[in-house]
């Protein structure tokens, strides 16, 4: 009745390798298979039936750099609801291209997600359309929450659930249906260590402004948590953990050679978390990993590989001075 997508299956590690490997038994959540590649459908289809008919016919306006964006435009479509997105102009053209065939209007605005915010705010202020933010809005919460349900009713007896934490949405949801459900489940937050804004959060015991920097997880590098997000999580959470590029490129890597399946950056810091050993106390345990997203940009994927390759010592780079003379080369190579 609530129209989200269907229950996607929890799949442990191709053959048990990595739950051997690890020492725990490991369930990957693999959000990625979604239509448009990530969990962000659950929340914005949410949202979207949740709206009135005069808000329906209004249409939505949101800003998105990706993931936000591609959901509301596919689900949109579905439903018959106008679309419009702002990206900025560092937004990927393959993710600008989809969400145009999806059939929503794309307005390319801003340096920033924050710049592409405020232009969309000035168009809703002219046109009317109803704002969705990508993370912090009630309903999009509501709907992440049903990954929540969908583990604590596919895996009983799990022990703990490691989410990726950006804004905060998908990790105020999760904690809320999984706690609901069991009690004594534990609900794991990971961030990349460039971007600690849920860590800083609850340092200040409130949502504040954190240094972001460039990452691998790039869709968890928001600035500060939603306030809605922080204010639902901060009470469930149990701990969140922040983990290092080396160890977010080497869970990609091993994702790609161990479960054949590509996931962006943003979406295995769990897997990376354990790799780095953050988490020893989850060794013997049953443990659900969220993949929530697998819209990495083909152009950067071998260098993403390489450098996870490079962290797990198989692949070495380095830098010599050859003579500028007859025989130089033949010098070197003796």
């Amino acid at each position: 009745s609530s129209g989200i997508n269907a229950e996607w299956p929890l799949r442990p590690g191709r053959a048990g390798a990595l739950s051997k490997i690890l020492e725990m038994d490991l369930y990957f959540k693999k959000e990625f298979e979604l239509r448009t590649g990530s969990f962000k459908e659950r929340g914005a289809r949410n949202a979207l039936l949740k709206l009135s008919e005069e808000e329906r016919n209004a249409g939505v306006i949101a800003a998105s750099a990706g993931n936000h964006a591609l959901a509301l435009a596919y689900h949109g479509g579905q439903l018959g609801i106008k679309i419009t997105v702002v990206m900025p102009i560092i937004a990927p053209i393959m993710k600008i291209s989809q969400c145009q065939n999806f059939g929503a209007t794309v307005i390319i605005n801003g340096a920033t997600i924050m710049e592409a915010r405020d232009h969309a705010m000035t168009i809703l202020e002219k046109e009317g359309q109803i704002y969705i933010n990508g993370y912090d809005h009630p309903d999009i919460i509501a709907g992440q929450g049903t990954i929540g349900l969908e583990i604590c009713s596919q895996l009983e007896d799990v022990d703990a659930i490691l989410v990726p934490v950006g804004g905060g949405g998908l990790i105020a949801g999760v904690a809320v249906a999984a706690k609901n459900m069991k009690p004594s489940v534990q609900i794991i937050g990971v961030e990349a260590t460039r971007c600690k804004s849920f860590t800083e959060a609850l340092k200040a015991g409130k949502p504040v402004r954190a240094k972001t920097h460039v990452s691998l997880a790039d869709g968890l590098a928001v600035p500060s948590v939603g306030l809605n997000a922080f204010v639902t999580a901060q009470p469930l959470v149990d701990k969140v953990v922040t983990v290092s590029e080396s160890s977010i490129a080497l869970a990609i890597l091993r994702l790609v050679e161990m479960e054949k399946s590509v996931v962006e950056g943003s979406g295995v810091v769990g897997l990376a978390a354990i790799l780095e050993g953050l988490l020893p106390e989850l060794k013997g345990k049953k443990v659900v990993t969220i993949l929530c997203g697998g819209n990495i940009d083909t152009t950067i994927l071998g260098r993403r590989l390489e450098r996870g390759m490079a962290a797990d010592n198989r692949l070495l780079s380095f830098t010599v001075v050859v003579k500028d003379a007859p025989g130089g080369m033949a010098q070197l190579t003796a």
